[in-house]
């Protein structure tokens, strides 16, 4: 979240009190800061700059608990007061319902929780913003990004698992292994539903639309390689269709690594 955002929030809050703000941001887990440095005229501001300032903002959950407190101050503000800090937020990348407050990401996103325990999740977070950015006025961006998310999120799995990464291998592979690593290949034996025909079934196709995403890329229709002509025909409606496919499949494997109660848990 921008500092531009993080400014226009608190400058708002001067037309909020000292105890709304506190029990705001309270409610939310967060406590204020005891070394802030921040001087206002307004104790209101500085309320509001304290607690900032103990927010560890690369945190996705704190982050989200930010936008909890956001909606609870804001709400009820007059459009016209509340448009730049609406716009900011918009640009950083969120939605405000203007019926009910409720700001949410924009785009494409993954949940909390099957990005939370992963090394080093920055490559991922990274094609989301891309895609996000680029779905509509640049769907072959959006097709090379999706198929950079699967291979990022494949070595990712990799990665976490203690599996070597051979940097050739093209997307295929990396699907295979991926999912071979954590006993989601249709050919794995494994308990419960996850070894029924039905979910098989299922793997197998998923596995089979992700190659389609990296086959869709390699035809031109993605960025990564220079085109002899123009992309014609390529539209929002294919970028929106490849976006989805990565998105099912990284969804998938992410879940899968995150669950304490997977298969690949018990057979290690």
């Amino acid at each position: 979240m921008s500092r531009t955002t993080r400014r226009l929030f608190r400058e708002l809050m001067t037309d909020s009190t000292y105890g709304q703000i506190d029990r705001a941001f309270q409610d939310e887990g967060f406590a204020p800061s005891t070394t802030c440095s921040y001087t206002d005229s307004s104790v209101r501001r500085t309320r509001t700059q304290e607690y900032f300032e103990s927010v560890t903002w690369t945190d996705p959950n704190q982050v989200l608990r930010v936008l909890r407190v956001f909606e609870t101050l804001v709400y009820g503000f007059e459009a016209p007061y509340t448009d730049q800090f609406v716009n900011s937020l918009r640009r950083d990348g969120y939605l405000v319902d203007q019926d009910t407050g409720h700001i949410a990401p924009a785009g494409p996103r993954f949940t909390v929780d099957s990005l939370a325990n992963l090394k080093d999740p920055s490559a991922i977070r990274e094609h989301l913003d891309r895609i996000s950015r680029a779905v509509i006025d640049d769907p072959a961006l959006a097709i090379g990004s999706a198929k950079e998310l699967i291979e990022s999120t494949a070595k990712v799995v990799l990665t976490e698992r203690g599996l070597p990464v051979d940097e050739k291998a093209d997307v295929p592979a990396l699907i295979r292994q991926a999912q071979q690593a954590l006993g989601l290949h249709p050919s794995a034996a494994a308990p419960g539903p996850d070894g029924s025909d039905a979910v098989k079934k299922i793997l197998g196709a998923v596995s089979g639309v992700a190659v389609g995403v990296a086959e869709l890329r390699n035809r031109g229709y993605g960025t990564g390689h220079g085109p002899a002509a123009t992309r014609a025909g390529l539209r929002p409606r294919h970028a929106h269709l490849a976006v989805n496919a990565a998105l099912t499949w990284c969804q998938l494997v992410l879940d899968t690594l995150a669950d304490p109660e997977a298969p690949w848990r018990k057979n290690p």
